[in-house]
């Protein structure tokens, strides 16, 4: 069970955030200071850069979508990579809803707030190239397995290009005219990314039938 002490720190952290995106979204990421955030956030400079110690890590700190979880559930699979893959994406998407549920948001606040922060990124040049880090992680850990799974190296073709319409597909999910003009529901994010999915196990059978 969460204590007071540290129930007041993280709600602290999400009020920040919070303030930081909505800041972001209306003033730009570059022309938005730490100084409104606090201000906007209702606490103190200080308090922003001892939860954030740049600007940056307001977008990319608590992301639950991490090499690390992803390469747990990879090694413990039993089946193809690529369902692995939706399963895992599938039972995370699910306990941050149990999450805000838990902690009194509204239903599909997170995807909300998420949708910001993937438009945020992809506007700025030096976003995209943080963020490319990290998605490069997650391409060599699935065509690892997908690699794994054909009995081929994880650089030959048809892993790597697997890997990278995965993460790829998901990367601009976001972006596209159907997450856009949808509400931004778990089980409609889901169904988008069945269809990534699906996209990169055709594209996957073409490489081994030729």
């Amino acid at each position: 069970m969460e204590g007071r002490r540290d129930r007041k720190k993280r709600q602290t952290r999400e009020r920040v955030q919070t303030a930081a995106l909505e800041l972001f979204t209306s003033h730009g990421y570059r022309k938005t200071t730490i100084a409104a955030i606090a201000e906007h956030a209702d606490v103190a400079t200080r308090t922003v850069t001892l939860h954030f110690p740049t600007k940056e890590e307001l977008l990319f700190a608590d992301d639950p979508f991490t090499p690390e979880a992803l390469a747990a559930r990879l090694d413990t699979r039993s089946g193809a990579a690529l369902d692995a893959f939706g399963e895992w994406m599938r039972d995370t998407m699910h306990a941050l809803d149990e999450r805000d549920a838990q902690r009194g948001r509204r239903p599909g606040e997170t995807w909300s707030l998420r949708t910001k922060r993937a438009r945020l990124i992809a506007e700025d040049e030096d976003l995209r190239g943080r963020a490319r880090a990290s998605y490069y992680e997650l391409e060599q850990l699935i065509a690892a397995a997908i690699g794994k799974d054909l009995g081929l190296p994880s650089d030959a073709l048809a892993p790597r290009l697997t890997a990278y319409t995965v993460v790829g597909g998901l990367r601009e999910l976001y972006m596209t005219h159907e997450a856009h003009h949808r509400s931004t529901s778990t089980e409609e994010l889901l169904a988008l990314v069945d269809r990534v999915l699906d996209f990169a196990r055709a594209g996957l059978a073409t490489l081994r039938t030729r």
